[in-house]
Formats: structure tokens, sequence, C-alpha cells
């Protein structure tokens, strides 16, 4: 399973986002942190961070398509 940590208002979740459907990237949960009083503290300075929870690894921005390519195939 896939998340997508972003805030409301945040142009590079927005500019993330596009890269996601370029690369063709699997499902993935949007997960906005903003208030959240765990996630907030954790990733506030962070986003867009990608998470895989299934094999608990994180992509942390700035990503491309290669490398979005790279960690979908990470958990295959």
């Amino acid at each position: 399973m896939f998340i997508l940590y972003q805030r409301d208002d945040c142009q590079l979740c927005d500019e993330a986002l596009a890269l996601l459907a370029q690369a063709r990237f699997p499902a993935f949960d949007p997960v906005f942190i903003d208030g959240h009083p765990t996630l907030e503290p954790r990733y506030g300075a962070r986003v867009p961070v990608l998470r895989d929870a299934a094999a608990d690894r994180e992509l942390d921005w700035p990503f491309d398509v290669a490398a979005l390519a790279a960690f979908g195939q990470g958990n295959r």
C-alpha cells in the first residue's frame, strides 16, 4: 500500500501528483498532514513524501519518474 503525504495548497505536492500520473504509478492513498498531531511534526518539512507501508520505506521529494519507477518496483 502506497501513501502520499502532502499538504493543502502545496506546489511541490501538485508537482509530485503530476509525476505520479506521468509515471503511471500504482494506486496510492493521499493523506493530508495539515493539523494531524503526529503526521505534521514528522512530515511537515519533508512533504511530499511517498511511503510504501508494506515495505516500511519512504521516498522523499525531490523525485522524478525514474525514481518513482524504481520505488514502485521495490515491493514486487
